[in-house]
């Protein structure tokens, strides 16, 4: 509950800040936008990732203090975890033993945490963020602008998708208004990819194809195709969303190869198509129109 959340703020002093292994611009954003409110009412804040921060997100405020950790590190009097279905997301060792604040606009995130903030009218986590940032008193600084930006920028698809709604686009001019430069952000998001994401696509799409109704696209990537391009995780962002851009199709299925006979499934999809129900038959989640799962066993198989 965001007054919980509130009151842990109000009362307590040293926080760690977290989010999802390889982690998106809402993860990365919210993140930094959070640190940048808790330091800005005097507290102490960091934020820690496992792995690398994707280049996207580099120029971001505070990017540059980003901890790459695999276990936690330090005494927090709380530890936020951003976007995460389930503890584990993260990655991060002693996570489970630490007082956590699970902030999360998924429906299918677990209750995992000490404190449960769950808002599944959220555009992005970084709505969340602003609101928080509004309940507590504090100032939409330019930094959190940027950092809050860019997550509603990532997870509204540039403010296309379903889930964008009047409230987020009041939100998106109040963060203009701070600071953010959408120019600058969607120039980072959009026009700022190393040429292994072309060969890396080149080589995804000619694995496009359809169902026999023609409305249910499919298409893979395996390890061998990242090699061979020289792409890194994260050069294939938004390639799931290629095949909806045709008039009939209304769901698309991405599977990508992460291990030998281990695969990581994004599933999109247009209106009243309900990918969420289909994922979490797997042991997946996320919402109506964009949601993912991992799976195990042979290819072929399991793209049928």
């Amino acid at each position: 509950m965001l007054s919980q959340v509130v009151e842990l703020i109000e009362t307590k002093h040293t926080f760690g800040i977290t989010t999802h292994i390889k982690p998106d611009g809402d993860g990365v954003g919210s993140s930094l936008g959070l640190c940048w409110l808790l330091r800005s009412l005097g507290k102490e804040a960091e934020v820690m990732v496992r792995g690398d921060v994707p280049p996207a997100y580099h120029n971001l405020p505070g990017a540059d203090e980003i901890l790459d950790v695999s276990s936690v590190n330090g005494k927090y009097d709380a530890i936020f975890v951003i976007e995460c279905s389930d503890v584990d997301r993260p990655g991060i060792e002693g996570l489970d033993k630490q007082f956590t604040v699970n902030i999360d606009h998924h429906s299918t995130s677990e209750h995992f945490g000490t404190i449960n903030w769950i808002d599944s009218t959220a555009s992005a986590v970084g709505e969340m963020i602003y609101n928080l940032c509004k309940a507590i008193g504090g100032r939409i600084t330019k930094e959190i602008a940027e950092c809050v930006y860019m997550a509603l920028v990532t997870d509204t698809g540039s403010f296309h998708f379903p889930n964008t709604s009047d409230r987020t686009l009041k939100v998106a001019s109040e963060l203009i208004k701070a600071g953010a430069r959408p120019a600058k952000i969607g120039e980072a998001v959009y026009n700022n990819y190393p040429w292994s994401r072309i060969e890396l696509m080149r080589q995804v799409l000619v694995t496009v194809k359809r169902d026999e109704s023609g409305t249910i696209a499919s298409l893979r990537q395996t390890l061998e195709m990242q090699d061979s391009a020289g792409a890194i995780d994260g050069d294939n962002n938004g390639f799931v969303n290629i095949p909806l851009a045709a008039k009939d199709v209304v769901a698309v299925v991405y599977m990508r190869e992460v291990a030998v006979g281990k695969y990581r499934c994004s599933l999109r999809s247009k209106g009243d198509i309900n990918v969420a129900k289909v994922a979490e038959k797997f042991g997946g989640g996320g919402h109506k129109n964009a949601s993912g799962l991992g799976i195990e066993g042979d290819w072929d198989e399991k793209e049928s």
